[in-house]
C-alpha cells in the first residue's frame, strides 16, 4: 500500500471518528457550560452538582443518536470493503 493511501486510509478514519464524537462532545460541553453558569450564580460548588447533568445530557445524546451513529459506521464500513483492494496489495 502507498503512503498517499495509508494516509488517505487515516485521514477518513479520523474525519469519521471526529464526525461521530462532534455531537456528543458538543452536547455535553453545552450543558457543562449551562451548569457552571448556574453554579455560578447560585454560588453552589458541590461536584455531584455538575457531574450528574452531564452525564444525563451525554448518555441521552448517545441513546438518541445512536441510530444516525451505527448508519455513519455502515457507511465507512461498506466504503472500507468495497476497496478492500487498495488495503491489501
Amino acid at each position: 500500500m502507498s503512503t498517499e493511501g495509508i494516509v488517505g486510509l487515516i485521514r477518513l478514519t479520523l474525519e469519521t471518528a471526529l464526525m461521530l464524537a462532534a455531537p456528543i462532545l458538543i452536547i455535553g460541553s453545552a450543558v457543562s457550560l449551562l451548569v457552571s453558569i448556574g453554579q455560578v450564580l447560585t454560588s453552589i460548588q458541590d461536584a455531584t452538582i455538575s457531574t450528574v447533568p452531564k452525564l444525563a445530557a451525554v448518555a441521552i445524546a448517545i441513546f438518541v443518536l445512536l441510530p444516525w451513529t451505527f448508519r455513519q459506521l455502515t457507511a465507512f464500513t461498506m466504503v472500507l470493503f468495497q476497496d478492500f483492494h487498495k488495503y491489501i496489495g
